[in-house]
């Protein structure tokens, strides 16, 4: 929390610091203070920015968090503008240390711990919404599955079935051209077994055109998938072509519905919850407001014996450290840091660095490397034990605090997310992100009340009385906790409500197309 009175126009998190940020925008010629030292903005100095608090000579660490996030690269006054203008990245790797010191999961007793209103499949997971999913083998197969799906969503065929939340096509631009041997084509069986696994989707059926790489049944097979009366598959070559795929798939949809909408929510306990963590549109408050928020929230459920999913590893780069530190095992850190080592050699492979992460929006709103932007992101994964690291789209079988290795694309990174296990998400937001990702709920979180405000019709929760002083992280971590609850049982998000999550479905492509 800040260490300057709530009125004081900086918001300054470490004794360590040499910037403050803005806790909205301050006029050139505005006194500032820090102890005992005074001086005045040299410049406007936007919302969520920084301006240096003592004078920070060129190639000198520029410090936020208490944490190196850049180095300068002029000299720099106190009351300047501390931005892309003179700051530049700071390569941190080799500079910290790694060792581990996490323990077990502080659990709540038994008696104690929460529980929410969910649907129990008959392989133990717990269900948060009651969809069909249409997968989609190949994209030569997309165009049947949206027919399909537009259908059943946009007739009135669906109203005489109330527990049915909706049919949802799962299609992608990939599954040909691959190669069976690459990761590429891992990661993209993974992904689509996934979704078939995920509790939030109560039947489903597999697509595919007949001819193409990515073949349905070794997909069956490799993944133990079990074929019945809530898991079809079909192809269009066997049947016919497009119309009598359209027809037979509908009435394999309808032969699915009484069972489905005769569903029941039921108490269970939250260890039927995994909570998918993300941040996207970050601004300059994301660390400082929405992520600590999050982090709380992650916190109770996973004392209350849940999941919490932490993921976009590019995002995480120069703050490993503090995930590291909290691993139960060395062998549990030296896999995050061997994730971070791929991402390194994978961005050098093809031209590019991870500082190239954050965005125009992140830049507008404040941040300046992406050492910042990671240390404000890994708030997100609160104080639990790192847990377990796993890869992209792996089922997330150990309970508590882990972490997946995703892109920091947004919509990739969920993809991979919900299809470990993911049955609901909290995407904490700056700049405003509009988007919603099918079968899973998102939870929308401002960082700042201006956004929150403007944004009104796809925000959930605003963090921006953290910013201005009128709340505080711990409140604004329960009250979240307490919409996970009610979100988990069924109350719907704005995300929801304006239909976003058909377009979101985006699986990890790796590797040449051929």
């Amino acid at each position: 929390m800040p260490s300057q009175p709530d009125v004081a126009p900086l918001i300054c998190l470490s004794p360590d610091d040499n910037v403050g940020v803005a806790r909205s925008l301050i006029p050139a010629g505005t006194p500032l203070a820090l102890d005992t030292a005074r001086f005045s903005a040299a410049v406007d100095i936007p919302s969520g920015h920084k301006v240096a608090l003592r004078r920070i000579e060129v190639a000198e660490t520029v410090r936020k968090y208490g944490q190196a996030i850049g180095v300068a690269t002029a000299d720099i006054m106190p009351g300047d503008h501390v931005h892309l203008h003179n700051m530049a990245m700071q390569d941190t790797v080799g500079t910290h240390d790694f060792a581990t010191d996490g323990g077990p999961t502080p659990l709540l007793p038994a008696s104690e711990r929460k529980t929410f209103m969910g649907y129990l499949r008959a392989d133990g997971q717990v269900g948060t919404r009651n969809y069909i999913g249409i997968v989609t083998s190949v994209n030569c197969s997309a165009t049947v599955a949206r027919a399909v799906a537009d259908h059943f969503n946009r007739s009135d065929e669906l109203a005489a079935w109330p527990n049915v939340d909706g049919v949802v096509a799962l299609t992608h631009g990939s599954g040909c051209a691959m190669s069976t041997k690459t990761e590429g084509y891992a990661i993209l069986q993974r992904v689509l077994s996934g979704y078939a696994q995920n509790p939030n989707f109560a039947g489903i059926l597999m697509i595919g055109l007949g001819c193409e790489t990515n073949q349905i049944a070794p997909i069956v097979e490799k993944f133990g998938l079990k074929e019945g009366a809530f898991l079809r598959t079909m192809t269009i070559q066997q049947l016919g072509g497009t119309r009598r795929t359209v027809k037979q798939a509908s009435e394999m949809i309808r032969e699915m519905l009484p069972e489905i909408s005769a569903m029941q929510r039921e108490e269970v306990p939250l260890s039927g919850l995994k909570l998918a963590l993300q941040c996207g549109g970050s601004d300059g408050y994301s660390g400082i407001s929405a992520n600590p928020a999050l982090g709380v929230a992650s916190d109770l459920v996973v004392r209350n014996g849940g999941t919490s999913v932490l993921s976009e590893t590019p995002e995480i780069y120069g703050a490993e450290h503090l995930l590291t530190r909290r691993a139960v095992t060395p062998a549990v850190a030296q896999k995050l840091m061997d994730r971070i080592a791929w991402w390194r050699a994978y961005t050098e492979r093809h031209e590019a660095e991870l500082n190239n992460n954050p965005s125009h929006g992140n830049k507008l709103g404040g941040l300046t490397t992406i050492l910042e932007k990671s240390l404000g992101a890994v708030a997100k994964g609160g104080t639990m034990p790192l847990m377990a690291v796993y890869e992209y789209a792996e089922l997330v079988r150990t309970p508590g605090f882990v972490f997946m290795d995703t892109p920091g694309y947004d919509p990739v990174a969920v993809t991979g997310q919900v299809a470990g296990g993911c049955n609901l998400i909290v995407f904490t937001t700056g700049r405003g992100s509009v988007s919603g990702f099918k079968p899973a709920p998102c939870i929308k979180v401002a960082t700042n009340t201006e956004m929150y405000t403007r944004m009104d019709e796809d925000m959930d929760i605003n963090c921006g009385g953290i910013v201005t002083g009128d709340d505080s992280i711990e409140q604004a971590g329960q009250r979240l906790f307490d919409m996970i609850l009610d979100v988990a049982s069924g109350r719907h998000t704005m995300s929801e409500d304006q239909g976003f999550g058909d377009s979101e479905f985006v699986p990890w492509q790796i590797g040449a197309v051929t």
